[in-house]
């Protein structure tokens, strides 16, 4: 974090994730005089903070974090050419942009990482994997943890290739968890509780539970039989979720290879 402090980092582009990742920084210590900013529509939060907003970028930042969304990147990224090929890392949270389509615009001798977050790095309970190309340090691999830890917990993979799986899986989940709610709720409804509370019970379920499993020594599959008495309602409604045909199995796998399918279509 000191020769971030001392060299800067900049940030291309300001939005939610960027927003939040940015919180977190200076939450944890970072001052906002060593934060350039680019973004066309940055938010009255950001312009209030005191960093550089839209005003150019230090000669030899130490990170530069890529935020844009996938579509602007062909416009962005090219701004940023002059810092490649040099000390400045790059750490990208952008979904579906390889490592190599970074290395065709920067330099194949550019420090580049990958990230990808997840949006409940909003609330700081997101989780981030990582993934490096072979110029960047151990020690810029170590900054880059840093920096997406302050939103969350981190992960390193062992290649690249993984990260499509990670986005269908993490990146794409709390999509999955959001429905799920959805279709919870609606069901306490069809059973007849009133929207208002089939939806707080929902929430509050998921929520409880997803904390419960984070935080306990037992695995999932330990907790889901904890709280199944034999022959019980949850047992009943255990059988339909489970069958392996119609149940959650099918469905989950079936929906998580749909994303990652996409993701490595995005990659092309």
């Amino acid at each position: 974090m000191q020769e971030i402090k001392s060299r800067g980092i900049v940030l291309l582009g300001c939005g939610k994730m960027g927003s939040a990742m940015l919180a977190g920084w200076l939450e944890n210590g970072l001052t906002a005089d060593s934060v350039w900013i680019l973004d066309p529509n940055p938010s009255d939060w950001v312009q209030s903070l005191g960093a550089h907003v839209n005003e150019g970028v230090p000669e030899n930042p130490a990170v530069v974090l890529i935020a844009v969304k996938p579509q602007m990147m062909q416009d962005a990224l090219p701004t940023l050419k002059p810092l490649g090929n040099g000390e400045t890392l790059f750490v990208s949270v952008a979904a579906g942009c390889t490592i190599a389509s970074y290395e065709a615009v920067l330099g194949a001798q550019t420090p580049i990482i990958r990230a990808m977050p997840n949006t409940p790095a909003a609330v700081g309970r997101g989780i981030t994997a990582l993934v490096a190309n072979a110029h960047a340090s151990s020690a810029q691999l170590d900054a880059a943890d840093s920096l997406l830890a302050a939103v969350g917990q981190t992960v390193r993979l062992d290649d690249e290739s993984q990260m499509d799986a990670v986005t269908a899986v993490s990146g794409s989940g709390p999509a999955y968890v959001f429905h799920l709610i959805e279709t919870l709720a609606k069901a306490g409804e069809l059973e007849g509780l009133p929207p208002e509370l089939a939806m707080k019970l929902a929430k509050a379920t998921v929520g409880g539970a997803g904390q419960l499993a984070e935080d306990a020594s037992e695995t999932p599959s330990e907790l889901r039989v904890n709280v199944t008495s034999p022959a019980g309602t949850t047992a009943a409604a255990l059988e339909v979720l489970m069958d392996e045909e119609s149940g959650f199995p099918d469905l989950l796998a079936r929906a998580v290879k749909a994303a990652a399918d996409r993701s490595r279509e995005l990659a092309q």
